[in-house]
């Protein structure tokens, strides 16, 4: 993998097209103040693109108990009857 190219603020101002076309494309680059890195400018993560109601059906599983309190709720948050 590349390098992260450095910027100090005064290009990072004057290039910021530039430097956000290199993110798009995966790169990192750090932006310096009198010669320090003070920050990173990092592509983000994935999308998810969902396309219609559905899309998720079979990618998510669910147990079996999941709807059932478990042993002992009722007392620890006084809702028992």
């Amino acid at each position: 993998m590349e390098a992260a190219r450095q910027y100090n603020v005064h290009d990072a101002k004057t290039h910021f097209s530039k430097i956000l076309e290199a993110v798009a494309t995966g790169q990192e680059v750090i932006i310096s103040k009198a010669g320090e890195p003070v920050a990173k400018v990092v592509p983000l993560a994935g999308k998810v693109h969902r396309t219609d109601f559905g899309s998720l059906r079979g990618r998510i599983k669910l147990a079996d108990d999941f709807d059932e309190l478990p042993e002992g709720w009722d007392e620890t948050f006084g809702t028992a009857e």
